[in-house]
């Protein structure tokens, strides 16, 4: 089974691009942009003044760049940069908003600290949506204990872990943080993707 369906995929997308919008947001940074998923449908708002995609890997950075020029070639709104968001030295600050989906659980659980210090005590956007998938959830998938979603990932945190984790880097760097799911919500398992909205105090 595909555990990354394409259904759930583009729901989060939406959900994650319905919630920027609802920031009132005008400036937005995509942590970890991938292919561009997101860029395309943020780049359909005008509301947006700048729009900034940042992924390390260069042949996504390619990808999300031939994607934008197909659908956006005059977009002067949107730029990318390759690079990692553990990296304080990249210029993304003064974002008003910023979206991590599905790319923290790509991070090293020893480089953690990195993501909170680069990204909640540098950049510090004033807000921040994050989704990561729900352990508790990969049963459903068919999944083994301890099998991830993705070979990729370094790890998969349940639902405990990832309020624990979000709350704790909120309390420390100034955000209050609320949570939700996507997907179908199983009464025992929860949703498929977990949510966390960060709002800079």
């Amino acid at each position: 089974m595909d555990t990354q369906s394409s259904s759930l995929h583009e729901e989060r997308l939406d959900r994650v691009a319905a919630l920027i919008l609802g920031s009132g947001a005008r400036s937005v940074v995509d942590l970890g942009c991938g292919s561009g998923s997101l860029l395309r449908r943020l780049v359909q708002e005008p509301g947006y003044t700048r729009i900034t995609g940042v992924e390390q890997s260069g042949l996504s950075l390619r990808q999300a760049r031939t994607m934008l020029e197909e659908i956006a070639p005059d977009e002067s709104r949107v730029s990318l940069l390759q690079g990692s968001y553990t990296d304080s030295n990249l210029k993304l600050s003064g974002f008003d908003a910023a979206a991590m989906v599905e790319t923290i659980e790509h991070v090293p659980p020893g480089r953690l600290s990195e993501v909170q210090r680069a990204v909640f005590d540098h950049y510090r956007p004033g807000w921040l949506v994050m989704t990561t998938p729900n352990a508790e959830y990969n049963p459903l998938y068919g999944l083994r204990p301890g099998e991830f979603r993705d070979p990729d990932h370094k790890f998969e945190w349940n639902r405990d872990k990832f309020r624990k984790w979000c709350t704790t880097t909120a309390r420390q760097s100034g955000y209050q943080v609320r949570f939700n799911g996507i997907g179908e919500d199983d009464p025992e398992f929860g949703p498929p993707t977990q949510v966390a909205v960060f709002t800079r105090l």
